[in-house]
């Protein structure tokens, strides 16, 4: 009888994408297939559902291609913490001017930034497990953004979805949920059951969602499935579309960072004194900071602590950075110099080499190129610590040259800007008594060897980069293992499939330059306080006059 595989199903912001894993990590075929965001406003960025499943057939048939006839015991879906908004007749459009097809409301979208303002003036015992400010990345302010602004849509909507759940749903029919989706994106109380108990019909009534109460709840979640638990199997018409045998396991679906920290978080590395947390980071448009603690520890601007959301018997607290890859990419598009380097990862390599030739003893003498750049990574809000989504960036330091070189202190600036950014995360829950000395790194910017030491040498924290290839897939292939039972639990088939990693240690020498340079950062944050302090009086000023009657 031939070996099971497991096929992980990761469904991100710009692709959906496949793997195929056995027991013990090694991938066997992969694919994708691109996905397409609209942009119909600023701020505004919505996908098409039927568009993403699509993508996932192409990516599954692919997959299945390369790896030639394996015995599939079970699939798992991630997915980006996207809304999916569903009707009796199809899919319901989120667009404000009526497009039709685009039914989700993509993670990054800021249309509810309002709204979120709005839900914690309320207060309430869910915002709690957010550090106190929910984000207008998060499914409540979306929700109550729909209400408000297309009421059609709104009455027309028999079910809300979490991008994970959705596929789930579309793969099995089942409408079984996530606990990983609903605790940590819906303001779900998982301590108080999986039936349905955890909603706060009072925080919703409060929010202005009560009439999502109705019906047992039913257009948002009634009965919630633990990670890795099976939430359906694989239903006919689906399995046909995909090319797999009808029947098998569906684990529940996961957000694709918690899947990406799951494939990171069980690697192997060379012994070492580590006392700390090993804090999952995974890096890619955004960045997600992950780590698990065995007691409850609430952290202002962190949000958690979300309790049986990843491995059993454990809470986990989230923070993170609402653009990283995305950040890097819009520095250097933005630069004059641009067009002769490229974009993306041969971007970033092309810079890499410049600075290499412009400081060619390395370390600190590198490093110190920037010692009159300094950047404010903010340009899309600040997520944590200060979950503050009106926050912009800002580049200081800039001269009159446009040239090659200038692009390149900008790409080394923001790349240490991004690592002072985990600084501010792993300062914030330090003060609450977690202390972080390693982080597990994954995603696209783990292969990024600039982000990688300025992480390192910036934060004090070994850095782990795991040897196998595509951490998030695997953690989600690591899922459908247990649902098909060949491992007990995550925590098993986490240290069965991840697999070794490499270590990158801090460099002491550089610690104090890093040190200077993250007080000009708090600093900076602090500056943009004081600006915008003061133009929200200018404007009450100039406005005065203009609504005065003569």
């Amino acid at each position: 009888m031939a070996a099971p595989t497991f096929l992980g199903i990761d469904v991100g912001t710009g692709s959906a994408r496949a793997g195929l894993f056995d027991a013990s990590g090694t991938l066997l075929g992969r694919g994708s297939k691109a996905i397409a965001t609209h942009r119909p406003r600023e701020g505004f960025a919505q996908q098409a559902s039927t568009d993403i499943w699509r993508a996932v057939i192409a990516a599954v048939r692919a997959a299945r291609a390369e790896a030639g006839d394996v015995d599939i015991a079970a699939l798992a879906f991630d997915a980006t913490c996207s809304l999916v908004v569903s009707g009796a007749d199809g899919p319901v459009s989120v667009d404000p001017d009526g497009a039709t097809g685009q039914d989700v409301v993509l993670w990054m979208d800021h249309r509810a930034v309002g709204e979120a303002q709005d839900i914690n003036a309320t207060g309430g015992e869910p915002l709690s497990r957010v550090g106190g400010t929910i984000s207008p990345e998060m499914q409540m302010p979306k929700l109550l953004w729909l209400k408000r602004n297309l009421p059609c849509a709104w009455r027309s909507a028999t079910a809300f979805h979490d991008l994970p759940d959705w596929l789930v749903y579309r793969a099995t029919g089942s409408d079984a949920r996530s606990v990983n989706a609903l605790v940590c994106k819906w303001g779900y109380l998982g301590e108080r059951g999986l039936a349905g108990e955890g909603w706060d019909d009072g925080f919703l009534a409060a929010i202005g969602l009560g009439d999502l109460a109705g019906q047992g709840h039913a257009r948002i979640g009634t009965d919630l499935v633990l990670p890795g638990r099976p939430a359906g199997v694989l239903s006919d018409a689906a399995a046909t579309e995909l090319g797999l045998a009808p029947g098998l396991p569906v684990a529940a679906g996961m957000i694709d960072a918690y899947a990406g920290a799951l494939g990171t978080l069980g690697v192997r590395a060379a012994a070492d004194d580590a006392p700390g947390a090993r804090l999952a980071l995974i890096a890619g448009t955004s960045a997600c900071h992950i780590v698990e603690t065995d007691t409850a520890i609430p952290v202002p601007g962190v949000w958690g602590p979300y309790p049986q959301v990843l491995t059993p018997g454990r809470v986990a607290l989230e923070a993170g950075q609402s653009a990283a890859g995305a950040l890097l990419d819009a520095v250097m598009a933005r630069h004059a110099a641009s067009t002769g380097v490229g974009a993306g990862a041969s971007g970033a390599a092309a810079l890499s080499a410049r600075l290499d030739a412009l400081a060619p003893e390395g370390g600190l003498v590198r490093a110190a190129l920037t010692r009159a750049r300094h950047v404010q990574p903010d340009f899309h809000g600040n997520r944590a610590p200060l979950a503050d989504p009106e926050r912009r960036g800002m580049i200081l330091g800039l001269t009159l040259e446009t040239g090659t070189d200038d692009l390149a202190l900008d790409y080394l600036a923001t790349v240490q800007a991004l690592a002072y950014g985990t600084r501010a995360i792993l300062d914030a829950m330090q003060v609450r008594g977690i202390t972080v000395s390693e982080i597990v790194m994954s995603g696209g910017l783990a292969a990024n060897a600039d982000y990688v030491t300025a992480h390192a040498d910036a934060t004090g924290c070994r850095v782990l980069v795991p040897d196998n290839e595509e951490p998030v897939m695997r953690g989600v292939a690591i899922a459908a293992a247990v649902a098909a039972g060949t491992f007990a639990d995550l925590s098993d088939g986490a240290r069965a499939m991840a697999g070794p990693a490499r270590t990158v240690r801090p460099d002491p020498d550089i610690r104090a330059y890093h040190d200077r340079k993250f007080t000009v950062f708090k600093a900076m944050h602090a500056h943009f306080d004081d600006v915008r302090r003061l133009m929200a009086g200018q404007d009450e000023h100039n406005a005065a006059p203009n609504g005065r009657e003569d």
